[in-house]
């Protein structure tokens, strides 16, 4: 009796651990690495919420691939293979070290689950919906990434900003605007849908970051003939929101979506 409990025990024991080990290997290659990572929300952004605490370091610990700004606005923040870039209103491309801060910054695991080609692509919003055409899911959320060359591309980035902050619409006017031709980099960014546009940038929001690394920018509008694009799907969200008495003090419901797409889009 006691062999037969013993032997029963081991094979309990091996059953679950095997079961412990699948449940592992699914969250490692399945739909739970699947997810968009957000420090504080678009409106915060949009009411000069230009102050976070989070570092760029402990940014890097929820995902490889992703965008943003830098406290007090300081420029477009771009993550590409876990390595930081700023673009300043003046155009420098600038390596970051993990000691930076954000007020604002998107990330996830890049994992591409599905590669198209787009063709012919004729401004931004002709890139929009030929992308939104290979979507499965109008109400998840994306991640997109293309590398190789560029057409044209339309970039811009903002001016640092100095205490007591304005609302993201007065600093736009004041937007430096790149425009180049015939560039190798890579684009990178998220499709967000209208649902949570209190939260993050409505439809896409895109950066881009060239090869030779002296170019890039918030994405304004983008040309080429013809590119392979990567997309990943997103079915979880996870949003931190600052701990600062900016943030617990702010009215974040004056926002609208028509504000946020003028600030974010070409005019």
């Amino acid at each position: 009796m006691k062999k037969k409990l013993t032997a029963f025990s081991v094979f309990l024991l091996t059953a679950l651990l095997f079961t412990s080990v699948a449940f592992a290997a699914s969250g490692r290659n399945g739909r739970y690495q699947d997810k968009l990572f957000q420090y504080s929300t678009i409106n915060a952004i949009m009411q000069g919420q230009y102050d976070g605490e989070m570092t760029l370091q402990e940014l890097n610990t929820h995902g490889n691939m992703g965008l943003g700004t830098l406290n007090g606005l300081d420029g477009e923040l771009i993550q590409l293979d876990n390595k930081f870039y700023q673009v300043s209103s003046n155009g420098q491309v600038k390596e970051l070290d993990g000691k930076m801060k954000t007020p604002f910054a998107v990330t996830t695991k890049f994992d591409a689950k599905k590669k198209v080609t787009l063709s012919n692509v004729k401004d931004f919003q002709d890139f929009s919906e030929k992308l939104k055409a290979n979507f499965d899911n109008k109400n998840h959320f994306y991640a997109i990434k293309i590398h190789g060359k560029i057409d044209y591309i339309k970039n811009r980035s903002v001016p640092k900003q100095t205490r007591p902050y304005p609302p993201f619409t007065e600093v736009t006017p004041h937007q430096t605007v790149f425009e180049d031709h015939d560039v190798e980099g890579t684009i990178i960014g998220f499709y967000t849908p209208n649902y949570a546009s209190t939260i993050q940038v409505p439809g896409f929001h895109m950066h881009f970051l060239s090869d030779d690394r002296t170019k890039g920018g918030h994405i304004l509008d983008v040309k080429f003939d013809s590119a392979a694009v990567e997309i990943q799907q997103l079915s979880e969200f996870d949003l931190v929101l600052p701990d600062t008495e900016d943030f617990a003090n702010a009215d974040l419901t004056k926002t609208t979506i028509k504000d946020i797409e003028e600030a974010e889009n070409d005019k």
